[in-house]
């Protein structure tokens, strides 16, 4: 008898136990998508195919890479935004999706602090201040007196809301007047520089570097609060004579809010681990990323959902400030 109300007893114990921590021991038992708002072939897709590389090699599951670009990434997002929060669908999301988009555009189909839970940060970078070779100026500092003193203003060109951002920030911290120029892409907006249409320009490192070797770029500094390892010779703008500016954009993986906190601890767990392997951080040096939150100041142990989520507070709360005051409309 005793045996028996003790084995009953174990059984209610079992019953008891939260629904997600058998799910946990057992996950992943099927394959995992992972979507991103972007198409293949560019740095945030190749970074998303390597993590899902060695996320399949750690599990052995298949682990698809889902492109659904368009729209500001805002289709990818709502995909997985309203996925069942299993575990079994995963967004690789851009800093402007969480930060930008929220701003820009008064009706989302999601609420990205509602319905989606941070996971880790997979690489991030600043970006650089670059000029026409053909300019004087060799510093921040005499940039922004040439700026002061131009008649017309000068000029930047973008590629997208993300690079007008960095631009306009400077424009309010350092006190001038300089003007937006609108490109389509990366590659249009780094050939307006070269070529001499336009004056300055805010990129991600990677393509400036290549014009920097080629004579055709000039990189004045990094927008990151601290220098990065990949151009440890470009100072910061903070160094340069604006102090207080700090802009680098990441890269992060997020699941379906609700989907239990084990599994997301243990997504946070192997993808941190992953993106800390010799071979996939060469690979993301030769793309221009860090490793992980790097250019953000996050070291590998602080790379969790809690410190994703406060980055996302903090560049929410500055960007919409910059957004607002320059009066930035979605493209």
């Amino acid at each position: 008898m005793r045996t028996r109300r003790h084995i009953a007893g174990l059984a209610l114990a079992c019953l008891a136990l939260p629904a997600h921590a058998a799910t946990a021991d057992s996950y992943p038992s099927k394959p995992i998508q992972i979507v991103l708002g972007f198409p293949p072939g560019g740095s945030t897709d190749i970074l998303a195919r390597l993590v899902a590389q060695h996320l399949q090699q750690a599990w052995d599951r298949p682990v698809i890479v889902v492109n659904k670009p368009g729209a500001s990434t805002i289709i990818a997002t709502e995909s997985v935004a309203k996925a069942p929060p299993d575990g079994y669908t995963l967004l690789v999301g851009a800093s402007s999706a969480m930060t930008i988009n929220p701003v820009l555009y008064r009706s989302l189909p999601y609420d990205p602090k509602r319905d989606l839970s941070p996971v880790a940060i997979m690489g991030s970078f600043p970006l650089v201040l670059a000029v026409q070779p053909s300019m004087s100026v060799k510093t921040v500092s005499e940039l922004i007196t040439a700026a002061k003193a131009a008649s017309p203003p000068l000029n930047y060109s973008s590629a997208s809301t993300l690079f007008q951002l960095a631009g306009e920030m400077f424009k309010q911290m350092s006190g001038t007047e300089i003007t937006h120029i609108p490109y389509k892409g990366s590659v249009q907006a780094l050939t307006a520089l070269t070529t001499g249409d336009v004056h300055m320009l805010f990129l991600d490192p990677a393509p400036v570097i290549t014009q920097m070797k080629a004579g055709k770029a000039r990189a004045l500094a990094v927008t990151s609060a601290r220098r990065w390892p990949l151009m440890a010779e470009v100072p910061t703008m903070t160094e340069s004579g604006v102090p207080g500016y700090d802009f680098a954009s990441w890269i992060a993986l997020f699941t379906p809010a609700g989907t239990p906190p084990d599994i997301v601890t243990k997504i946070q767990r192997e993808v941190s681990r992953i993106v800390e392997l010799p071979e996939v951080r060469q690979r993301l040096e030769t793309l221009g990323i860090d490793a992980g939150g790097r250019a953000l100041g996050i070291e590998p142990a602080d790379n969790t959902p809690a410190s994703l989520a406060r980055v996302i507070d903090d560049e929410a709360k500055r960007f919409a400030q910059v957004i607002r005051t320059a009066n930035i409309k979605a493209e």
